[in-house]
């Protein structure tokens, strides 16, 4: 087809990304010039794929944008010679700033490679090593673009020698990222080998005995890291300036001197970079040995940086017109008259540089040579999505076992390939933006087909008039009045009105990776929660498996959409119909390109494999116009599919409630709601932030609520001593909370936890969200967690040791970091025997259905074994009765521990790092003596959940309570005139600095300060304003931090009460953030009225 003339192998997918402000868009308005999308004059500073208002505004990137480009390329034939290939190019252009960081995976899930850019001048920042790091994890192949060099000249002015050392650190920076990243899967790797090599001399133990010898088998092999580094040399490293048009790699001056110098090309390129000299003696090229104590400039600086340094010294500083002239002439470049006499001499130097090093030929080359084609690509990438684990554990690309797989390996373009695409996200158009209703543009053709029929009519209109001898006829126009005539009467293909009752449509942003997705094809959806280990006909994997019609297809060109009847695989584009089905992201199949025939079947899902950075803030919305309601209901739902990072919850007290991942993205969700989706007035509350509650041993606590018990004992009883029961909390060892924490996707996917996930669709509609999220993407092996967990506990020595055999159940939510545990020295059945139990029903080939069944089993015999005996020597049915009640009790306890950790005692905020021990629980139906009392036995099982909730919170009160706060990294850059400014607007909003570093040659420092979430709103505005826009801060959410101050604490010693009075002068931080937190959820908060009162009394006049 026409839209996708190049063939497969000249096809790229490519996606921009890097740190907010480091020239994204501006780099790839160069290479939108170069289609003719946007004029070469306003490459750079158009920025045409930033096509929001409030993207203008602000200068920054919001949402990704995709363009499909084009270019010719001269390369080799099969006979040698040089040949132009046609060659397209999907771009896709990220956001660099963290609070759409979602973004940025969404997009790189779609492509092959990526063009990481660095600002020259800032350096590796924040986001530059996250999205190193989202590259490396989706297999991406990287190419370094150092972008930003006119900086260099202009603002730093430095010399070219010393520009040369500047960008040598910069990329050993850079390599030392990636090089933290091949250290670390290394070890990952070893780890995984030691273990595999453990498992194999087991099993050889068991069928030779216990001869076997230890270092028998082969030793370790480590991959290869030198294709993870960026080398100048080695052409992935691209040297440019964005606002200027211009860019280069080292082959495009080897190029040039090969001829000059006499040396080969390639081996040119191969000390172009480095510490290579050129002898002005012998014309020869040496290394530093040899230098013999001259002082002579690096290839690099005197062939390369001195050349672009004197264009822009000469054309910028002491504007010269014969020089000017001069070097026109010697770059053999064609510069228009009027730009020589323009005074606007940095139009000049863009037009020759723009002509002289054009940006988007070294890009595309690059692109090219560097970043692989679709088959090539997902020869690597669809493994390591596809069976995680087992490509991560081989070393060789792992080979297709159905024809589904080897389509998706090779990328196969064929019409009975299987359909696979991956809908990485929703995105939201007007409806008017749409092709099929816009007005449609004449072609030529059209025009002079139009043009040649009018005249044919007027010449039958004039011949039939002469017949008539009554002189030529006039058209009926024509004999009108000229008041008469109307603009509207011309006639035109007017465009189909829009006929939904909304004005905007949900399009599936989308990569076909095999087989040809055509319009109106009938596919299956299968949505993220579908589940491959229970199958496409269990009972939960039902829902996660729907038909769908593909209405149309769309090539994305920016801002503009055009509509394409097929879209053959290894290309990007927008899917339509899609909504009301695929919430946020799919995977679509078929089994070929004539869409499905047959039942629904759920072959591959892509879509579960997505990891997006979790909202940390929180705002409840309503209309000012209560009638307005539905508008905003409406609105909400568009929203929470169009936006991958935003999600919208109905709290149990009726509130609707949007989280975003911070200020400036909850400032662009409502002003898209206000704007766009809902289109009514919307008033909002104060942002809520989530907090966590945990207790510790302090120094100075009030004696034991129990006494003669340990502290932390809590006693419980449920119809007047029918039931009793005693549990203890305990603070849990800092490093086991930090494991538990670390690893909650593992706790997550374990399938005796997740039983009841059958009967919720989406798992927390109106509960609050754990912040932290739940990152699967390195989560350990079953085993490997409760080993690791045994070691942690272990190594917390005391009543910790073995307690991972006493695990009941996580909490809250079953992944949170706190546990439920049995006393020492009591034997059973736990949570580490029953998914043992679990992994060897599913290793002997049952499904998970009976996998769980068994593990049910193996609990209540071991559970229901003492009392049982008890109850068969009785041989009552009033002990029996007991001894089924007493099993009934565990999931009472369990869900009133889920509750208890899910809303804390102090603000009903979960709990963390901390653990209860069942102590005892005991039945007493020989303390009731009412028969009514007795009868009412059965209903002990729900109203002893509300028992042991409270007697859990009573019991972590028992030692010192504390509230963690949500905590934001911030990195500033700022100049040594702003310092104390940027450090006093810290302090104030109760931040700490950690560390500050001068950047070397400049005189600014990179300052990186920890900063709460809930006084950060309105800090970047604030630090704007103090520093004049000298200083700008990068928020990044890093977690939970406890705040070291009891929210119960009032002074009692003398000292205290000297220093601060009875009333406690000092105003305590903690208790304020628990009262806000109590008084926004409506409970009761102990306020003073009247702060100091006197008696009133009458002045004299």
């Amino acid at each position: 087809m026409s839209q996708y003339a190049a063939p497969l192998a000249n096809t790229r997918n490519v996606t921009i990304v890097a740190h907010v402000d480091h020239g994204k868009t501006s780099f790839a308005d160069s290479l939108l010039s170069s289609n003719n999308i946007i004029s070469a004059r306003l490459a750079g500073k158009l920025r045409f794929l930033d096509s929001r208002e409030d993207e203008q505004e602000r200068g920054i990137t919001m949402e990704s944008s995709a363009v499909s480009l084009r270019f010719d390329m001269l390369r080799a034939g099969p006979d040698g010679k040089p040949a132009a290939s046609k060659h397209i190019c999907n771009l896709i252009d990220t956001p660099g700033h963290v609070d759409f960081a979602s973004e940025v995976s969404m997009a790189s899930r779609l492509c092959d490679g990526a063009l990481v850019l660095v600002d020259v001048w800032e350096g590796v920042c924040t986001q530059t090593i996250a999205v190193l790091r989202q590259a490396r994890a989706d297999k991406l192949r990287p190419l370094l673009v150092i972008n930003k060099m006119d900086r260099l000249i202009t603002e730093l002015q430095l010399s070219p020698s010393e520009a040369y050392h500047h960008i040598a650190r910069l990329i050993e920076q850079v390599n030392a990222v990636m090089g933290s990243f091949y250290a670390s899967e290394r070890m990952e790797d070893d780890l995984r080998w030691r273990e595999e090599r453990e498992r194999r001399l087991a099993a050889r133990r068991e069928q030779e005995g216990d001869n076997v010898p230890e270092d028998d088998d082969d030793g370790f092999e480590e991959r290869e890291d030198e294709d993870i580094y960026f080398a100048p040399e080695r052409g992935n490293v691209l040297f440019a300036s964005a606002i200027d048009g211009w860019a280069f790699r080292l082959g495009k001056f080897a190029r040039l001197y090969a001829d000059k110098l006499g040396i080969k090309e390639a081996n040119l390129r191969r000390v172009l970079w480095g510490d290579y000299y050129l002898d002005p003696k012998t014309k020869r090229v040496i290394g530093r040995k040899k230098l013999a104590g001259r002082n002579l400039k690096p290839l690099f600086v005197q062939f390369v940086l001195e050349n672009i340094w004197r264009v822009y010294n000469t054309v910028l500083e002491g504007y010269n017109p014969e020089q000017v002239t001069k070097i026109v002439t010697a770059l053999n470049i064609k510069v228009a008259p009027r730009d020589l006499r323009s005074k606007d001499t940095r139009n000049l130097l863009h037009v020759i540089m723009q002509q002289w090093l054009p940006l988007s030929t070294a890009t595309f080359q690059a692109i090219v040579e560097v970043i692989p084609p679709p088959p090539a690509a997902q020869a690597i990438r669809l493994p390591h999505m596809l069976h995680p684990e087992r490509a991560a554990a081989s070393s060789v690309p792992l080979e297709p076992t159905s024809d589904l797989e080897r389509a998706l390996y090779a990328c196969d373009q064929a019409e009975t390939a299987n359909v696979t695409a991956y809908v990485s996200k929703m995105f939201a158009v007007r409806k008017s933006e749409l092709p099929e209703f816009k007005p449609r543009e004449l072609t030529a053709d059209e025009m002079r087909q139009r043009g040649r029929e009018e005249r044919e009519r007027r010449a039958a209109a004039a011949a039939n008039g002469e017949g008539e001898g009554s002189g030529v006829a006039l058209d009926s126009d024509l004999s009108k009045p000229l008041e008469a005539l109307s603009l509207d009467s011309v006639p035109q293909e007017a465009a189909p009105a829009p006929t939904s009752s909304t004005d905007e449509v949900l399009l599936g942003f989308s990569r076909v990776f095999s087989g040809v997705l055509r319009r109106s094809t009938r596919v299956v959806a299968t949505l993220p929660k579908y589940d491959p280990a229970l199958g496409p006909q269990h009972a939960r994997n039902a829902k996660h498996v729907v038909a769908v019609t593909v209405t149309d297809l769309y090539m994305m060109m920016g801002r503009d959409l055009v509509s394409v009847p097929e879209v053959p695989a290894g290309h990007v584009c927008a899917v339509a119909g899609l909504v009301g089905v695929v919430p946020r992201n799919a995977t679509l199949w078929a089994p070929s390109a004539h869409g499905l025939t047959s039942e629904l079947q759920a072959p591959i899902n892509l879509a579960g494999v997505n990891i997006s950075a979790a909202p940390i803030v929180r705002v409840a919305l309503e209309p000012e116009n209560p009638a307005d309601m539905p508008k905003l209901i409406r609105g909400l739902h568009i929203l929470n599919q169009a936006d991958p990072c935003a999600e919208y919850l109905v709290q149990e007290t009726g509130e609707h409630v949007i989280l975003t991942a911070g200020e400036l993205h909850l400032e662009r969700c409502l002003k898209d709601l206000r704007e766009r989706f809902a289109k009514c007035a919307i008033q909002t509350s104060e942002a809520i932030v989530p907090f966590r509650e945990t207790a510790v041993k302090a120094p100075d606590m009030a004696p034991p609520k129990t006494a003669g018990a340990p502290r932390g004992t809590g006693h419980g009883t449920v119809f007047n001593g029918l039931v009793t029961f005693t549990l203890r909390a305990l603070p849990l060892p800092p490093p086991v909370t930090e494991f538990l924490q670390t690893n909650a996707g593992t706790i997550a996917k374990m399938l005796v936890q997740r039983r009841h996930e059958a009967t919720t669709d989406d798992g927390g509609e109106g509960i609050d969200r754990d912040a932290e999220g739940v990152d699967a993407t390195n989560a350990l092996k079953t085993e490997q967690f409760w080993a690791g967990l045994a070691a942690a506990l272990d190594g917390a020595g005391g009543e910790w040791a073995g307690a991972a055999d006493r695990v009941w159940t996580f909490g809250p939510r079953k992944t949170g970091p706190n546990v439920l545990l049995d006393p020492a020295g009591k034997g059973g059945v736990r949570l580490r025997e029953k998914e043992r139990v679990f992994v060897s029903a599913r290793e002997g080939g049952a499904t998970a259905d009976e996998a769980l069944a068994t593990a049910d089993a193996a609990q209540a015999a071991s559970e229901g074994a003492t009392a049982a005996a008890a109850a068969d020597e009785a041989q009552t049915d009033e002990a029996k009765a007991e001894a089924r009640m007493l099993r009934d009790f565990d999931d009472s306890i369990e869900t009133g521990f889920q509750l208890a950790t899910f809303q804390g005692p102090l603000c009903a905020e979960p709990v963390v790092g901390m653990a209860w021990v069942v102590e005892d629980v005991a039945y007493h139906p020989e303390a009731v003596e009412s028969e009514q009392a007795k009868s009412r036995s059965t209903a002990v099982v729900g109203a002893l959940i509300s028992a042991v909730r409270d007697a859990c919170r009573s019991a972590m009160l028992d030692w010192s309570p504390r509230i963690k706060l949500a905590m934001y990294k911030c990195d500033i850059q700022a100049s040594t005139d702003v310092l104390g400014k940027v450090y006093g607007v810290v302090a104030r909003r109760r931040g700490r600095i950690v560390s500050e570093e001068m950047k070397e040659g400049t005189a600014f420092f990179t300052i990186r300060a920890m900063l709460p979430v809930v006084e950060s709103f309105g800090f970047a505005d604030e630090i704007r304003k103090r520093t004049s826009g000298a200083a700008s801060p990068q928020l990044i959410f890093s977690g939970y931090e406890t705040l070291d101050q009891d929210p119960f604490w009032v002074p009692t010693t003398v000292e205290e009460l000297e220093d601060l009075g009875e009333k406690a002068d000092r105003a305590n931080v903690a208790k304020g953030y628990v009262d806000a937190v109590r008084k926004r959820k409506g409970m009761f908060v102990e306020r003073k009225i009247v702060e100091s009162a006197e008696k009133q009394r009458t002045l004299k006049r």
